[in-house]
Order: structure tokens, then C-alpha cells, then sequence
């Protein structure tokens, strides 16, 4: 697989989520706790649109506040309905991991195309 994007697509928004359950955070700061977790190429070009489709979907809830430097920010906090989402996230995560594991364990033949 030569596009590990595809593959991160349908998790991002969980991730995303879970960053946001930690504490009360912004764009940048959510970009950046990616990155030192494992996701290097995640660029706030990337985060907004889905923070848009999850405040859009419930899931995330917006404020503004003051900022040390410059103009105000956008700050995002977890919903109910998205506390609920994350769990689902990772319930379904932790399954897709564990299929994954149980399929790989199974020693069978690798193909290189």
C-alpha cells in the first residue's frame, strides 16, 4: 500500500476526537499533538475541515477566547454526542486492531504483487 493517507482517513476524525477529550484545544494545538503522537504529515490544512464537519455533526462544540498572540481563537471541547462517538471509535478501533493482529499472527504467505 503506497498511500498510507487512505488509511488514516478513517481514523483522523477518531484521533481528532481524542485529542479534543484530553482538554479544551485549537486547531494548531490539535495539529501539533498529532504530530508527537505518530502523525507527522498532518497539516492544519488537513484538521480544519474535519473540525468543521464534526462541530457540523454535533460532535464538537466552538469558542472563541483571547489569545497571548493576535487574534482571537477558535477553541473545541467534546459534545455529549461526541464523548459517545469516541467510544464507538474505539470500540470499532480496537476490533479492526484485533483482526488485523489475529490475521497477520496466523503465519500465512505474504504477497508482493
Amino acid at each position: 500500500m503506497s498511500d498510507i493517507s487512505q488509511m488514516l482517513k478513517g481514523t483522523l476524525e477518531g484521533c481528532i476526537l481524542k485529542v479534543i477529550s484530553n482538554s479544551e484545544t485549537y486547531g494548531y494545538e490539535i495539529s501539533e499533538k498529532l504530530k508527537a503522537n505518530g502523525f507527522p504529515n498532518i497539516s492544519e490544512g488537513t484538521i480544519y475541515p474535519l473540525l468543521l464537519r464534526l462541530e457540523k455533526n454535533g460532535l464538537i462544540a466552538a469558542n472563541y477566547k483571547n489569545s497571548p498572540l493576535g487574534p482571537k481563537r477558535k477553541y473545541f471541547n467534546l459534545t455529549g454526542q461526541g464523548e459517545k462517538e469516541l467510544e464507538v471509535f474505539w470500540e470499532k478501533w480496537m476490533e479492526l486492531q484485533a483482526a488485523v493482529h489475529q490475521l497477520f499472527l496466523q503465519g500465512g504467505e505474504t504477497h508482493n504483487g
